[in-house]
């Protein structure tokens, strides 16, 4: 039961191709994750309620990241929620809630002619 502490699983799909940043020898990959809920309101209408979340994978999930991962993907993460705090330039307190991203898995299959695209690159 102990991993069940602080253990995040999500199925979404990325809002945009990772944004890589090296530090040395340290990657950091980040992108945003949307995931999806549908409910239904008091008129009976179908509503859909999209959330976005912010993903952070270091080292060698970075790695794989940077070359797998794309926009629109249908993607399943696991990893665990980090909160920091930061000041901005008008010197407030700010607080960003991310998942770092332990691992991943595609959900939908990649067609040959993105296989290909990404064999190349």
């Amino acid at each position: 039961m102990g991993t069940l502490r602080n253990s995040v699983h999500l199925i979404g799909r990325p809002g945009m191709d990772p944004e890589v940043k090296t530090f040395g020898d340290k990657k950091i990959a980040k992108f945003t994750l949307a995931t999806n809920d549908k409910h239904y309101n008091d008129k009976m209408e179908l509503v859909t309620d999209t959330q976005w979340h912010n993903i952070v994978a270091r080292g060698k999930a970075a790695d794989t990241v940077e070359k797998f991962v794309r926009k629109g993907r249908l993607l399943a993460i696991e990893g665990k929620l980090q909160t920091r705090q930061y000041e901005d330039k008008d010197k407030n307190k700010r607080f960003i809630t991310e998942i770092l991203m332990d691992e991943f898995m595609f959900v939908d299959k990649v067609s040959n002619e993105e296989e290909q695209k990404n064999d190349t690159e």
